[in-house]
Parts: structure tokens; sequence; C-alpha cells
């Protein structure tokens, strides 16, 4: 029995590339298991310095998958609910690719890549911006935390 790696349909022995249930390409995606930060969330709702350092991360605050952190490790990263998206966040309030975030000289970007729904920094719309430690990113029901540099204990 064949079943679909994002929503666990039964699509069984069927030829089509995508699930008829969800629309995800199949034979394409790979398990995804986010790091959890239980165990690095001070008793106030703090990031412990267990979960801060040099490399960049969104921390997930809202959302399916609250509690969650994502690395900004590479110079790009895709964001959106396909499945081969680098960070994936599977909720209908996403666009199947939502944003970049880009990572150089001049630190972190968030673009949006004509998404529905948009993408806001602190608030506001943006199609592009520049991120800094303690700055909201909305994307849908996400809610996320930009943490950067030693010692930020951004909640």
């Amino acid at each position: 029995m064949n079943t679909c790696p994002v929503c666990g349909e039964d699509i069984g022995h069927s030829v089509s590339s995508k699930c008829t249930r969800c629309g995800a390409r199949q034979g394409a995606t790979e398990s995804f298991k986010p790091v959890s930060l239980a165990d690095s969330i001070s008793a106030s709702g703090s990031p412990s310095v267990a979960t801060t350092g040099e490399t960049p991360m969104l921390l997930v605050r809202k959302g399916a998958e609250t509690g969650e952190r994502f690395t900004i490790d590479r110079a790009r990263l895709s964001i959106g609910r396909d499945p081969l998206c680098d960070i994936f966040l599977n909720d209908v309030t996403v666009s199947r690719s939502h944003a970049v975030l880009e990572y150089g000289s001049a630190g972190v970007t968030i673009e949006d890549t004509g998404s529905l729904n948009g993408t806001y920094v602190n608030g506001v719309r943006a199609d592009k911006a520049i991120l800094a430690s303690g700055d909201i990113v909305q994307i849908g029901r996400f809610q996320m935390a930009f943490i950067h540099g030693a010692g930020d204990t951004t909640p």
C-alpha cells in the first residue's frame, strides 16, 4: 500500500504523480521532522541560550508548528506549502511557493514570491525586507520570530 507522505492518503498503485487529496508530488518528498524546542524554552517562555547563537533562525510562535525552529544555514531557502520547499509550512493560508530567505553579507532578507496572502514583517506587508533580530514574520497562520546573534533572547 502506498500512502502520501504529506497527508497520509492511501494512493494505492496510482500512476499519478500527485496526491488526489492534497496535491503533493509523489516520490519526490522526504520525511520531515522539525526540531522541538520544548526543552529549550525557559519558564518565562523565552528561548534559552541553547536556542540562540550566530546562526540565524525563525522560531515559530503561532501556527501548527509552534515551538519549532528553522535554521537559516544556507544562502537561499524557499518557504511554502510545497513539500519540496526548504521550509515547509503545511497550511492552506500559505502559498505553495510563498517566500524566499537570502543570507548574505547584508544579513538575512525575506522576499515574497507573489503569494496570495502576502508576507508580513512586524505587522506590515513586505515585498522584500532585511530582517533584524526580534522581527516578527507572518506567513499565513504562522507567526515566527527572527533570531540572530549571540545572547539574543527574543521571545
